[in-house]
């Protein structure tokens, strides 16, 4: 049995991490403020897809983890997954950039208690927005490989304020293996998506818009729906760090991606079609939309022996069915 602390576990992909530890028997400690806007949900107002307060092994610490840091200095932690930020989709980085500067601050005070307490293993999960955007842009986009960021030569230009945040975690990890032997992996997810997901992110809008809008001959998505994302499960994601985090020790980054790139137009016919009506699919131009083509190279996720499992289809279909029951309730 291991002692995981996830900090922002809480959030979306916390609530997942959660899930497996508990699952897989360990002692988990979960911290989280409940900030507003950033998907957090309370236990005690219940998980959308299981109560974690079932299991035994579940500590809850309403939190912020800045203050966590500054009182506990408990040296047995096995495994942190470290997920606080101040995030809450493509809106919130663009409208409120400075809002990610919190990043920078639980960052810090992270790896400042990682230094004094020095857990075995820490995955910090980084982002697929760390890398340069010259390599998304409209007739000009390739699958984004890890060796893209270079902190010896160059790192690029990062999307916005949320994008150099995550760079500068990444850049800490490294020097705190450098210079304090802090083991640890960073991780870059590319659009992760789930069924639990807040609804400022474009995967559970558009499957309910799908839905309420069930038979209409028009439907409509963010942007001018050309934009291209990489989509990979939540649990695809949970699965390939579990999967890899004992391989890497000194900072460096792994992908975590399908390769596959879905246009917000092709994502949304998608569901319609799954649904059983074919609309005309146009964008919203005013809404926020990101850069233009965002797909992760999977080649040395691969070589660490992590393949992602569920398709985009399977997962939208998936969705849609938990929606559908969360109507009928």
């Amino acid at each position: 049995m291991n002692k995981i602390l996830i900090t922002g576990g809480a959030g979306f992909v916390g609530r997942h991490f959660v899930r497996h530890f508990l699952d897989a028997g360990d002692q988990v400690y979960a911290v989280d403020c409940i900030a507003p806007d950033t998907g957090g949900i309370d236990p005690k107002d219940g998980w959308p897809l299981f109560d974690p307060r079932e299991y035994d092994n579940f500590n809850f610490i309403k939190e912020d983890c800045r203050t966590f840091f500054k009182r506990c200095k408990d040296t047995d932690f096995d495994y942190v997954v470290h997920l606080a930020a101040m995030v809450g989709g493509r809106a919130m980085i663009e409208n409120n950039p400075i809002a990610v500067a919190d990043d920078l601050s639980i960052d810090a005070e992270y790896w400042q208690w990682a230094k004094l307490t020095k857990p075995k293993k820490t995955l910090c999960f980084s982002s697929s927005a760390a890398y340069p955007i010259k390599y998304q842009r409209d007739g000009d986009y390739v699958l984004l490989k890890e060796d893209m960021i270079s902190f010896d030569a160059d790192i690029g230009m990062p999307d916005m304020s949320y994008g150099w945040a995550k760079l500068t975690c990444e850049y800490l990890a490294r020097l705190a293996y450098e210079k304090h032997g802090i083991a640890s992996v960073c991780y870059r997810p590319f659009s992760g998506y789930g069924e639990d997901q807040d609804d400022s992110y474009p995967f559970p809008s558009i499957c309910k818009r799908a839905l309420t809008e069930k038979g209409a001959d028009n439907l409509r998505v963010w942007g001018d729906g050309r934009q291209m994302r990489d989509f990979i499960h939540i649990d695809d994601c949970v699965r390939g760090a579990v999967a890899t985090m004992d391989q890497i020790s000194d900072g460096s980054a792994v992908n975590l991606s399908t390769g596959i790139y879905t246009s917000f137009i092709q994502f949304a016919q998608k569901a319609a079609k799954i649904i059983g009506y074919s609309p005309i699919v146009t964008g919203i131009s005013d809404m926020p939309s990101g850069v233009f083509a965002r797909g992760g190279d999977r080649t040395f996720q691969a070589s660490l022996g992590f393949n992602y499992a569920i398709n985009f289809d399977e997962g939208i279909a998936n969705a849609l069915n938990y929606f559908e029951g969360l109507k009928s309730k």
